[in-house]
């Protein structure tokens, strides 16, 4: 920039003549103040990588697309939240604690289109789709210079203490959950789209130099660049250095140039017998150049992370050399400017100078010239008057681009995984484990997509007119719907006749095989409608559909639900550690329980419904009602109780009580009309000659501690007609 004032300064005071000398020392400025090679610090990789929250850290100016870390410029303190689950009766209540953040994170000193990609700690925070893996809210600033202040930032601090940061692309997140991250601010970095595909460096350097730079030719072309380092001039002479560019002095800007191109021929034919012996060439020894250069860059193949391209020349020498470039680049890309870089330090070893007369003034440092007798272009290094001859320093300029391919190596991405929808069930949850003393419910939960993880649970009780919250799904549930219902089968025998036919919600989800042994165990235990049943065999059909058959019906005394599935009823795979188990007041008993579960995919809610009988409280019906005539004519009414507490067999004679006592309610339909209720103590009742004739049918009840069974019937006939 000197160059081109002194130029014009020099021109108007001393016409050609004066402004050429200016331009001399205005070059001589512009290498030492403004372009020197030595001791530049330019953009580092390390810059973009590492997540700051420090007073004074430099916000890069970013160009393309790039992978950049940011600054944390504002934050909350966590934010504790608790939840409080009951244990039922005789267990203690659990309390679990979760915790937020809210911060805002600057991106860029310079506006930009977007935000692709987020990563948390490494793992995708935000997919390609723009769905958010963990929960939180989201806003971009895009750097505008008539943005507002972010109404969280401004609620927090006050209005009139909160900054627009007009110019600067920063992103706040609101609320952020931070589970997935040990309960702390994760390390996060950004897929930043700061302009539309990849752009040209010359365009940067143009940009940066605000006007005082042209670029009058093609140059290597970037996927993303991050402007930062000491001063603009370090980030301009690292994108120079990598198209292998130069700055010609111009007089209103100076122009990038690089490679081979139009040239000013020179006959060097001498400027006098006094400058004879300044005309000469030297070409340094081939240990001077670096025999080996090592590129640094950022790949975005990769997730751009770093990448490394190596170059090596043939012949002498041991040096090596290093760039580095904070730009998002290809691997075929970054090995050509390796190569061609480390191509340019040899060629660069020849130098020629040259003597000219006087009116060789107009001869600009950085123009590229032919020199007679010599093959190749050059390009003039070094300017300077001497006894009114022109001495320039030239240095031999290297071919253009060097094309080859390169691999970048393999490469294990952060999954990004679609989460989809969030597809619930609830249903209430027949005896499985310890006794209930509370209707318990249960909730499955999945979603459409493979990323899947989970939901917030909200439950009402009282039709929707409050809602209490219920914590989280755990792990995703293999959930789906009936195509194909099983029919109607006994509950006492294997049903090797009937099939069912689900679908389940994601093409992830699984089913396997069980035998004989397994089932017994308790594996492939499903609910189907509001039937509890097992499957020995699980057939895919293609399009998330499988045929499930080898089934074990009615289990945990639902055989009252068989055959009454329809198409489009839910499937659950029950497995422990996908449910959520709730425990319902006693009064929900009766109603109508409604579940709301959102992930954080979900737009709205989605939701549920179970109607509460009370299944997990109370006995399973009696099973294998019977009459018997006795030798006095009487008729002995008997069955076998079952219990909630025990569904194994286990030592062959009966099955434990698992109520506070043993009593049982029948109801006796009578054959003129009416019904007459008794109570008994054991799993019997005897009726005698006449209250036989008079009685149609037996309906037992076991008593449990929180009502009576289902019913089981036994048909009684009278004898008449």
């Amino acid at each position: 920039m000197a160059t081109v004032i002194l130029t014009v300064a020099g021109t108007l005071i001393g016409g050609p003549v004066g402004g050429a000398i200016g331009g001399m020392i205005g070059n001589a400025l512009d290498r030492e103040l403004l372009f020197k090679p030595k001791g530049r610090e330019g953009p580092r990789l390390t810059e973009l990588r590492v997540q700051t929250s420090s007073y004074g850290t430099q916000i890069p100016k970013l160009f393309g697309t790039m992978r950049v870390a940011g600054s944390v410029i504002w934050a909350t303190d966590l934010v504790e939240h608790r939840s409080k689950q009951s244990g039922g009766k005789g267990r203690p209540s659990t309390t679990s604690f979760s915790y937020t953040a809210s911060f805002a994170v600057a991106l860029s000193a310079r506006p930009i289109q977007g935000i692709g990609r987020i990563w948390a700690d490494g793992k995708l925070l935000r997919g390609t789709a723009g769905d958010f893996k963990s929960r939180t809210g989201f806003r971009l600033h895009p750097g505008s210079e008539d943005q507002q202040p972010d109404p969280l930032i401004a609620a927090a601090e006050g209005i009139g203490l909160t900054p627009a940061h007009r110019g600067i692309a920063y992103a706040v997140f609101e609320n952020l959950e931070l589970a997935d991250f040990g309960n702390r601010i994760p390390s996060l970095s950004f897929e930043v789209i700061a302009d539309p595909g990849p752009l040209a460096a010359g365009a940067v350097v143009a940009e940066l130099g605000e006007g005082a730079v042209a670029i009058p030719e093609d140059t290597v072309r970037l996927a993303g660049f991050a402007a930062s380092g000491a001063s603009v001039r370090a980030a301009v002479e690292v994108l120079a250095g990598a198209t292998g560019g130069w700055f010609r002095a111009e007089a209103e800007a100076l122009t990038l140039l690089s490679g081979p191109g139009a040239a000013v021929p020179l006959a060097d034919r001498g400027a006098g017998e006094a400058h004879r012996s300044q005309r000469r060439r030297d070409i340094a020894a081939a240990e001077t150049a670096p025999r080996t250069l090592t590129l640094a860059y950022y790949e975005p193949a990769r997730d751009y992370q770093a990448g490394i391209q190596r170059a090596v020349r043939p012949g002498a020498g041991m040096r090596e050399a290093r760039m580095e470039l904070a730009a998002a680049i290809d691997a075929t890309g970054a090995r050509s400017i390796a190569e061609t870089a480390l191509t340019r330090l040899d060629v660069e070893r020849e130098r020629r100078t040259l003597a000219l007369p006087w009116d060789s003034l107009a001869i600009r440092p950085g123009e590229r010239v032919t020199i007679a007798g010599a093959r190749g272009i050059w390009r003039v290094d070094r300017w300077r008057l001497e006894n009114m001859a022109v001495l320039l320093e030239c240095v031999a300029v290297a071919p253009g681009t060097l094309a080859g391919e390169a691999s970048g190596g393999r490469v294990l991405p952060a999954p990004d995984l679609a989460m989809g929808e969030t597809v619930v069930h609830a249903f209430e949850l027949p005896p499985l484990g310890p006794l209930a003393t509370v209707p318990q419910l249960a909730v499955a939960a999945g979603g459409t997509g493979p990323g899947w993880r989970s939901a917030a649970l909200l439950v009402s009780v009282d039709q929707g007119a409050s809602w209490s919250p219920a914590g989280a799904t755990p792990m995703p549930a293999v959930v789906g719907r009936v195509i194909t219902p099983p029919g109607v089968a006994p509950a006492q025998l294997a049903d090797r006749i009937h099939a069912i036919v689900v679908e389940l919600a994601s093409g992830a989800m699984l089913l396997h095989d069980a035998n004989d042994a397994a089932l017994a165990a308790g594996s492939n235990l499903a609910m189907v409608g509001d039937e509890l049943l097992q499957f020995a065999h699980a057939t895919p059909l293609g399009g998330r559909q499988w045929e499930l058959h080898g089934l074990w019906r009615g289990r945990r005394g639902t055989e009252p639900a068989i055959g009454s599935q329809a198409p489009g009823d839910r499937f659950v795979l029950l497995e422990a550690e996908a449910l959520a188990t709730l425990d319902l007041p006693a009064q929900a008993t009766g109603a109508i329980v409604q579940v709301l579960a959102q992930s954080v995919s979900d737009d709205e809610a989605a939701q549920a419904q179970a109607h509460v009988r009370g299944i997990s409280l109370v006995p399973p019906a009696p099973a294998h009602p019977r009459e018997r005539i006795l030798a006095d004519g009487a008729t002995e009414i008997s069955w076998v109780r079952r219990s909630r507490n025990g569904w194994d067999w286990i030592d062959g004679v009966d099955a434990p009580l698992g109520e506070e006592s043993e009593r049982y309610q029948l109801t006796l339909a009578l054959a003129a009309g009416g019904t007459r209720t008794v109570e008994t103590e054991a799993p019997r009742f005897v009726l005698n000659a006449e209250e036989r004739l008079a009685t149609a049918a037996a309906t037992i009840r076991q008593i449990g501690a929180h009502g009576l069974s289902p019913p089981a019937t036994l048909e009684l006939p009278t004898g008449e007609g």
